[in-house]
């Protein structure tokens, strides 16, 4: 039987003892790196694009020697203002990057040794950052699409007497969500969040190339799109796969989505389910990377997303 991927030592490049003990300055370095990899490391004015800068060594800063403008290797990015050492974001990323099914901010606050909120704006930081790489990107070839009901639980009185049918709509707490995905089978995962199934064909036009060839269950609301892609339909309550008509891979996503809800966070807002979705989707278009690859590439796009709008101040904006 052959070794799953996550017990082999390929899948460990990158140990939490490493960070701590190669310290500061091998952190900081190493987002220099990512920061600035076109000038090896060497850091470029955000503002005029200048290549020389003088080191402000006492303050790790920098001094464009064109505009004289001020500025550190997180200035402009998602980590902007950030006060964390960089040992610390570096183990933060790496836990992160562990955790096959996510982790939650308390549990992260423990790891790292800082205030839940300052681990909650972290987290959520990263997978705004991680939501970069799908961002009006498509998909081509074989794709399964699907919708997956997350959140809005109604819990049953505990009289039999007093207990409601749940499934009528005036029963319903309004905050249950559809997360709708499609996945092309050996290439990437595009998420988005709907009030109803059906939401999702418009979600399908935008983001399916004209080559696309789909998979999809016997839901009535998917017919639409077969006017315009050839689609394998699977009726579940028949088989789960029948030729070629299948939509395992969407629904293998939707398992590790349940259950980093269910299992580490056990409660998420629908106004930030999206990012809870993307991130999940990263980490299984990702499986087969190395922890280090994956902390390398979190760092790398942390470091080429700009100041984040809705977490740079959350608590002290939550607060007023």
């Amino acid at each position: 039987m052959a070794q799953h991927f996550l017990l082999s030592a390929a899948s460990r490049t990158l140990k939490l003892k490493d960070i701590y003990k190669a310290g500061e300055s091998a952190a900081y370095a190493k987002f220099c790196e990512l920061r600035w990899p076109e000038n090896d490391g060497e850091a470029v004015c955000p503002r005029c694009g200048c290549c020389e800068a003088y080191s402000i060594t006492t303050r790790r800063k920098f001094k464009c020697k064109a505009c004289h403008h001020q500025f550190s290797v997180t200035s402009g990015t998602i980590f902007a203002s950030r006060k964390m050492e960089f040992t610390d974001l570096l183990a933060s990323i790496c836990i992160i990057a562990n955790a096959a099914k996510g982790v939650s901010a308390i549990q992260l606050s423990r790891a790292v040794g800082c205030q839940y909120k300052t681990a909650f704006v972290l987290a959520h930081k990263i997978r705004e950052a991680l939501t970069q790489e799908t961002t009006g990107a498509t998909v081509a070839n074989d794709v399964e699409i699907d919708g997956c009901h997350i959140g809005g639980h109604i819990r049953p009185a505990n009289h039999v007497e007093n207990r409601v049918d749940r499934r009528l709509a005036k029963n319903q707490t309004g905050k249950r969500r559809v997360v709708i995905a499609l996945r092309e089978r050996g290439g990437r995962t595009l998420t988005h969040i709907t009030r109803h199934e059906s939401q999702g064909v418009q979600f399908a036009m935008d983001r399916l190339e004209s080559t696309a060839r789909l998979n999809a269950d016997e839901a009535a609301h998917w017919d639409a799109l077969e006017s315009f892609f050839p689609i394998n339909r699977i009726n579940h309550s028949e088989a789960y796969s029948f030729g070629e008509a299948c939509t395992n891979q969407v629904e293998s996503y939707f398992s590790r989505l349940r259950r980093m809800i269910g299992g580490q966070h056990h409660h998420v807002s629908a106004r930030y389910l999206n990012q809870y979705a993307a991130h999940t989707a990263w980490l299984e278009d990702h499986r087969h990377d190395s922890n280090g690859a994956l902390a390398s590439r979190i760092v790398r796009n942390a470091m080429t997303s700009p100041v984040s709008r809705a977490w740079k101040g959350y608590w002290q904006r939550a607060a007023a």
